[in-house]
């Protein structure tokens, strides 16, 4: 059985998924998805603090709740699915990274439709961390502001060094390669240090 990691890259009610294992020579191309993080029957749940941008924050937040709680099932189920897929192929999941948006303090945005999109960025990449824990994974969690410097001093490699590793990854992943697929594929790779502390 190979050990693998998978990295998410968070959209609103989308990711992208990178799974990679940890090579003696580095980190290798297993397998690739984009995975709906929404019900196609309750359209709340693709923008859900979209539907109660209307009420102040205090409400908005109490109101999105269900929503909320609706889309983290989903989260846990998809990557069931995706670790179950794996594992018939004998590979093993033990490490989780998600690039997603970070944390802030969405009380003090004062334009409601901004907040929105400020809250929904934060809930989908907090979905995944709750899946992840729900599946008892190490996870690690990284912001998409400056990833690429924060990479490079976390894998302890230059960044021309990382590019030409992610350059092999998307080559044998085959196209679309792009910004996304190349966050979620070194969320993985860096989700590896996890494992080796443990």
């Amino acid at each position: 059985m190979q050990v693998a990691g998978i990295g998410f890259r968070a959209k609103t009610a989308r990711a992208i998924a990178i799974a990679l294992t940890n090579g003696t020579s580095g980190p290798s191309y297993v397998s690739r998805w984009e995975i709906p993080l929404h019900d196609p029957a309750v359209p709340a749940t693709s923008q859900p603090h979209h539907e109660v941008m209307e009420l102040s924050w205090d409400k908005a937040k109490s109101a999105v709740r269900p929503i909320e709680g609706r889309i983290e099932e989903i989260a846990t189920d998809m990557l069931a699915k995706l670790t179950n897929e794996l594992r018939s192929r004998n590979v093993l999941i033990r490490t989780v990274g998600i690039v997603g948006s970070p944390d802030r303090n969405l009380e003090r945005i004062g334009n409601p439709h901004i907040r929105a999109h400020a809250a929904e960025g934060i809930l989908f990449r907090k979905v995944l961390e709750t899946a992840a824990g729900n599946h008892g994974l190490l996870w690690r969690s990284f912001s998409d502001r400056s990833f690429d410097e924060f990479a490079a001093a976390e894998l302890g490699r230059p960044s021309p060094e990382i590019t030409a590793v992610l350059t092999a990854i998307g080559h044998a992943a085959g196209k679309p390669w792009r910004a996304d697929e190349r966050l979620a594929a070194t969320a993985a790779w860096i989700s590896f240090k996890a494992l080796a502390k443990h």
